[in-house]
């Protein structure tokens, strides 16, 4: 399960933003998981929160995942298509040829601090 490796480098990514900014506690971590990143939402969010309850700095932190949908370029006519899983055939033109754009992000989007 490499989403428990994804967590441990996020938590240390928290110490050092934690430092840089003299905070003692992290409330909540906002992710954006993209749908086409590989990471299984529910494994990361298993992770997050065995890992986070062991360390004092984000124990009893909250963590909100968001999924942006992947964009895929029709090869055919052009056309970008905005979706959560590839489609079958561009809605356009009917081409069954399309390439994936972006949705295999993982962003840490915003994090609460005392």
């Amino acid at each position: 399960m490499h989403e428990m490796s994804l967590v441990q480098g996020l938590l240390s990514q928290l110490h050092s933003l934690a430092r840089e900014h003299n905070k003692t506690k992290v409330i909540s971590v906002s992710m954006d998981i993209g749908p086409l990143s590989g990471v299984v939402i529910d494994s990361f969010q298993f992770a997050f929160d065995i890992l986070s309850d062991e360390d004092p700095l984000t124990h009893g932190a909250s963590l909100v995942i968001e999924s942006s949908p992947a964009t895929y370029h029709c090869c055919g006519c052009g056309a970008k298509i905005e979706e959560e899983e590839k489609p079958e055939a561009c809605p356009v033109c009917l081409e069954n040829l399309l390439s994936p754009e972006g949705g295999d992000d993982i962003i840490l989007r915003q994090v609460q601090m005392e």
